[in-house]
């Protein structure tokens, strides 16, 4: 390389005018092409090893998250399957969502990978411009500062975000859970890392962003309550209305689908509301999540056909009480009295007329 570079200086030379001034001119293109040729000598070792060093980290870093996506993916493969080999069980049908554990799985195998690319592919840049002998300190506190500023403009998104994260990771409800989530009550059709779809009671789809939810009632994990209050009248026989009430539960969880339904058998707690005319018995049962009203409205219907067989007479609807009609007022009550002036001739107007003006004198 130094023999190129000497070479080509001394080529050039040749072709200026002979004299002091050419043999100055060669002096100094030798020395550059001597310092050059030298500068590259020295430093293309450093070079070939940056370079080295930089492919094999840009290399270990495409194969680790190639690999660590792939592991994430398949892991979340893995766990569809099970909860879609469990749906096909009773049990598994019962106590699993497949969507909503694909669903969850989806986000949380998103939410992994997302953040396992980030931080391999970062520090994989760090380390490059740390190769390339960069200060790292003014581009870090750069990243601070920008990040801080996106921080507090973004941050109802950031709150979203991180409220969506975990509400998925502890599993506080799922696509197909009945949720009052104080803003909106409704079924879950979809659950995302920022915003929420629920459907309404009127079939209204309402989008709720997680970080807006302060609290959350699930009325579809673990059982539900099946609630029935009967009214009596007063003269009837409590321990007969009992005893059918009973009997009707346990003919009502033979029968399909309610077997299923009902968790536990239909018991009478006793009464709740006792009063001169009418008496309340409360009914309840233990019931699948979500299926508290329909089990409710079957026990109403089969409650009413077995008192009325056994002779047990329901309570009558009160009647509201006649108002009782009052006499007509008086028309003349809201007419003023006369009034003593209006009458020229009383003693009033005639002590209200204005003095006769007094007569002028005559000069």
């Amino acid at each position: 390389m130094f023999w190129s570079a000497s070479t080509v200086a001394a080529a050039h030379l040749r072709a200026a005018p002979a004299g002091s001034t050419g043999s100055s001119s060669l002096d100094d293109a030798t020395e550059k092409a001597t310092n050059a040729a030298g500068w590259v000598q020295e430093n293309w070792g450093t070079w070939l090893t940056s370079g080295l060093q930089i492919l094999l980290i840009l290399v270990i870093a495409v194969v680790l998250r190639h690999v660590i996506r792939r592991t994430i993916t398949k892991l979340i493969e893995r766990m569809n399957r099970t909860a879609a080999a469990a749906q096909g069980t009773a049990l598994g049908g019962l106590l699993v969502n497949a969507e909503r554990r694909r669903q969850r799985s989806e986000a949380i195998g998103s939410v992994l990978r997302s953040v396992a690319s980030f931080v391999i592919m970062g520090t994989a840049a760090l380390t490059v411009l740390s190769v390339l002998k960069i200060n790292l300190a003014p581009l870090l506190a750069s990243a601070g500062v920008a990040g801080v500023a996106i921080g507090f403009g973004a941050r109802n998104l950031v709150t979203d975000f991180l409220s969506g994260v975990f509400m998925i990771l502890e599993d506080q409800y799922g696509v197909g859970d009945e949720i009052d989530a104080g803003v909106a009550t409704g079924t879950v059709i979809e659950v995302g890392l920022r915003v929420t779809k629920l459907r309404g009671p009127n079939g209204a789809i309402w989008y709720i962003r997680n970080g807006e939810v302060k609290r959350i009632g699930n009325l579809s994990q673990g059982w539900s309550t099946a609630a029935v209050d009967v009214v009596l009248a007063a003269d009837q026989d409590l321990q007969r209305a009992r005893d059918t009430i009973t009997a009707a539960g346990a003919e009502m969880s033979k029968s399909e689908p309610w077997n299923e339904q009902l968790w536990e058998p239909v018991e009478v707690l006793g009464l709740s509301e006792v009063h001169l005319d009418t008496v309340t018995l409360s009914v309840a049962a233990k019931t699948m999540p979500g299926k508290a009203a329909g089990v409710e409205r079957e026990l109403r219907w089969r409650i009413k056909r077995a008192l009325d067989a056994a002779g047990v007479h329901l309570a009558p609807r009160p009647v509201p009480d006649e108002e009782e009609e009052l006499p007509a007022a008086d028309a003349t009550a809201t007419i003023a009295a006369p009034s003593a002036l209006s009458n020229p001739t009383s003693p009033q107007a005639q002590a209200v007329e204005p003095l006769a003006a007094a007569p002028k004198s005559v000069p």
